[in-house]
């Protein structure tokens, strides 16, 4: 119920763990999710679920989401008995205003796990926590694109979501999310009083490449493996281009800004 930030190989940036997180606040989290936050969510909201009984009653798993609005972070873990942990950026933990403090609240109770992205080799961090949060038998929870979409469309997968799910030997859980940027689109905090669509695809397995981590083609076949059965649950357009490099691009075409040479992105 809160957004996780950019996970394993999310963002280009530098990321390392603050804390690994330890499973702690699950008391807290269930107060959040089924006596103050829940339940005036759902009865406004009323969000529909699909394929639910495609995540397991226990054991571990990654769930992989597309992410339309920060509501992504409400809304799926919302719809689910079990908790989802998620990697999250630590600026989470000390916003300021309204939505701040409910982040930070939260962060901090349910034991969700805090990437610094000052130092410290990328993504190894948040590989690192997922793997623990997974070696407990938790649910993981994954934007393999890396940050919102600005506009609507589905855009390239980052391969840290192959990698964890390679190295931690568990199925991915593809998700579609529908309609949370209508409820809360960028820049507002909710927009419109609307009906979120969840749908759960069928657990992926890629026990086939198990000891095949390292081989950067495999990391990429496996992540575009999810992103399409994420984009066939969400019914997006597909973009072959990382978020990041989307938003930059038209970012220049806004300010009129010349284009920077670089290396194309892997």
């Amino acid at each position: 119920m809160t957004e996780p930030a950019q996970s394993p190989g999310f963002e280009p940036e530098r990321e390392r763990s603050v804390e690994a997180g330890d499973g702690d606040g699950k008391g807290i989290y269930w107060v959040l999710k089924n006596v103050v936050v829940g339940p005036p969510v759902k009865r406004i909201f009323r969000p529909k679920v699909e394929g639910a009984e495609n995540i397991p009653e226990s054991g571990p798993a990654i769930i992989a989401s597309n992410h339309l609005s920060y509501a992504d972070w409400i809304f799926m873990p919302l719809v689910l008995r079990r908790r989802v942990t998620f990697v999250a950026k630590s600026d989470y933990f000390t916003g300021a205003g309204i939505k701040g403090r409910f982040q930070r609240g939260f962060f901090k109770g349910t034991g969700q796990v805090p990437i610094d992205r000052s130092g410290g080799s990328a993504s190894e961090g948040a590989i690192k926590a997922g793997l623990k949060v997974l070696e407990r038998g938790d649910l993981f929870g994954i934007y393999p694109e890396g940050t919102r979409s600005h506009d609507g469309k589905l855009y390239k997968g980052r391969t840290g979501v192959a990698r964890l799910a390679l190295e931690a030997r568990v199925p991915v859980i593809p998700v579609g999310v529908i309609g949370t940027d209508v409820v809360a689109p960028p820049g507002k905090v909710v927009a419109s009083v609307a009906s979120p669509t969840i749908k759960f695809g069928e657990p992926l397995d890629f026990s086939r490449y198990e000891g095949m981590e390292g081989d950067r083609l495999i990391l990429r076949a496996v992540t575009d493996e999810i992103m399409y059965k994420i984009m066939e649950l969400s019914g997006q357009e597909y973009v072959d281009m990382y978020a990041t490099k989307a938003k930059q691009l038209e970012g220049r075409a806004t300010t009129g800004a010349p284009k920077k040479v670089r290396k194309t992105d892997t």
